[in-house]
């Protein structure tokens, strides 16, 4: 198979929109079929997994994995943006914070927590994205959501100048609004907050250490070890569970069949995804458990 599959981690730099890198890497590697697994603002930097090939097919599964970031809020500051991009719109006369405050607070956005979106952002309220509607000078009302803090944990407290930025580690939920995260922190330290500094260190479980520079895509492009260094798209989805065909079934699951689970775990519960490999190890593609006990084709990797 000479076209590239499966999931290459780029470092996303600052100054690149999502759809940036995804341009960038179609040129880099001259092919067209490529999908990114979460959007990143233009000057958040990190880990954005990008699904080559094949392997766009399963964009929606990891995407719904936790991320991790790294981020610095400023207390005593707000902007109309939630970032430092913006118009700074207030700013305390007199901050008076301590690091134990910090981390208590911190603490307490555990769990499951309710967001605004805020309005400089991709959401679409009648037809139009948020923040077209903030270029124009509206503000709009927008829907709550709920989002889930797995773990927060101040990382450092510097002062700059009178402003303290506060350096925070956080995994959450997909849809999880940092910017807006950064404000509420300050809200329930009774002070305005704004985000300075945002980094994604974790996306589809995959960390920084994994990702490659477009600099480091293009060597490895042309001197033909970039394919080696590609998550397999069944690896990509390793959280799924993983079960095994006898190989008179594997022509019925490759043509789409639906298959009898005798030989799927119990455990498996309905409508929930599992991998489906051959007995030589092949991936044959993504199934889901149904109440009537068969299992039926979602995603079939057809043998190439």
């Amino acid at each position: 198979m000479s076209e590239l599959e499966g999931v290459l981690a780029v470092y996303k730099p600052a100054g690149f929109t999502s759809h940036d890198v995804v341009a960038k890497a179609r040129r880099l590697l001259g092919m067209k079929r490529i999908g990114h697994a979460g959007t990143l603002d233009p000057q958040v930097t990190g880990v954005l997994p990008l699904c080559l090939g094949r392997a766009t097919r399963i964009v929606e599964y990891i995407q719904e994995l936790p991320k991790e970031y790294i981020a610095t809020l400023r207390l005593g500051m707000s902007s109309d943006t939630e970032d430092l991009t913006g118009t700074v719109t207030e700013t305390a006369d007199e901050i008076r914070v301590t690091e134990e405050e910090v981390r208590r607070t911190l603490e307490s956005f555990k769990g499951i927590i309710s967001q605004t979106p805020p309005m400089y952002s991709a959401v679409k309220v009648g037809g139009k994205r948020l923040y077209e509607l903030a270029r124009e000078g509206k503000t709009v009302e927008r829907k709550s959501r709920e989002v889930e803090i797995y773990e927060i944990e101040m990382l450092g407290m510097v002062w700059n100048g009178r402003f303290p930025d506060i350096i925070f580690r956080v995994l959450c939920s997909k849809g999880t609004y940092i910017r807006t995260l950064c404000v509420d922190i300050g809200h329930a330290l009774s002070l305005p907050g704004v985000m300075v500094k945002l980094e994604r260190t974790m996306s589809a479980g995959i960390r920084t250490d994994r990702c490659l520079s477009f600099e480091e895509i293009g060597e490895r492009k042309a001197n033909g070890t970039l394919q080696e260094f590609l998550i397999p798209a069944d690896e990509a989805i390793s959280h799924f569970p993983a079960h095994t065909v006898a190989d008179e079934k594997k022509a019925a699951a490759l043509q789409g069949q639906r298959l009898a689970t005798r030989f799927v775990s119990p455990d498996v519960q309905v409508n929930s995804p599992i991998r489906l490999y051959d007995l030589q190890g092949s991936f044959l593609g993504i199934y889901e458990r149904e109440e009537g006990g068969l299992i039926t084709p979602v995603k079939v990797f057809a043998q190439v």
